[in-house]
């Protein structure tokens, strides 16, 4: 039987919860505003309860790490941490904007390179790039806090083809960039690249997960920043 991953994703306004198994993806989310706390785990049970599942069920928990809302990655990183803590499970922190990406390239498929950005307010936006390939997404441009004056710069400078996210609402583009301003990332893309990448043997301990927080700190790699977790 194919593995089950639940994710969780409060990382905007939005909560989401996601269950993924196989080829199947199912998902609940709201507007919640600033009750992610006290919404995401009845979210979660509602799910459950509908897909006739228990958490004994779940292989692994996938999380939303951010860049995002300060409190709302605390919150998805704490509940996730606390379930897999509770059932002995790994967890798979998965970045936004990597899973904004997946998304992106779904609106747009003969995208090849995708420029990310979401709304991280003061003028500024969460950042990065990723190039189709046959592998999946590689990462072009680690997530970083950008102005959003210097986005449309950004664009050119890595020859993107489309443009993702709410940052791009009031950008204009270089010539040849499809923008797709509304298109948003939810707990259903954070769980099909958490259950790739318990496939590929990629999981944590649920003590090594943390935020992706990028304002106040470099930007690293994925690969750099779980090298960093495993040293530590």
């Amino acid at each position: 039987m194919a593995p089950t991953v639940i994710a969780l994703d409060t990382a905007t306004e939005y909560c989401s919860v996601a269950i993924a198994r196989g080829d199947e993806v199912v998902e609940r989310e709201l507007e919640a505003g600033q009750s992610h706390s006290r919404r995401l785990l009845p979210l979660l049970q509602q799910l459950l309860e509908e897909q006739r599942l228990t958490l004994r069920d779940v292989a692994a928990i996938a999380f939303g790490a951010g860049p995002g809302s300060f409190t709302g990655l605390r919150i998805a990183c704490g509940v996730a941490q606390g379930l897999a803590y509770g059932l002995d499970l790994p967890v798979v922190p998965v970045g936004n904007l990597e899973a904004l990406a997946v998304v992106a390239l779904r609106h747009s498929p003969q995208s090849r390179r995708l420029g990310v950005a979401l709304d991280a307010r003061m003028h500024e936006a969460y950042w990065a790039v990723y190039e189709a390939a046959e592998e999946g997404l590689r990462e072009l441009a680690s997530p970083a806090l950008v102005p959003v004056a210097r986005l449309a710069e950004a664009l050119g400078a890595f020859a993107v083809d489309a443009a993702a996210g709410n940052a791009f609402g009031f950008v204009v583009a270089p010539t040849g960039v499809r923008i797709l301003p509304d298109v948003r990332a939810s707990a259903a893309a954070v769980a099909r690249l958490g259950l790739e990448r318990l496939a590929a043997g990629q999981a944590l301990a649920a003590h090594l997960a943390a935020p992706l927080y990028v304002r106040d700190r470099v930007a690293q790699t994925v690969d750099e920043r779980r090298a960093a977790r495993s040293a530590g």
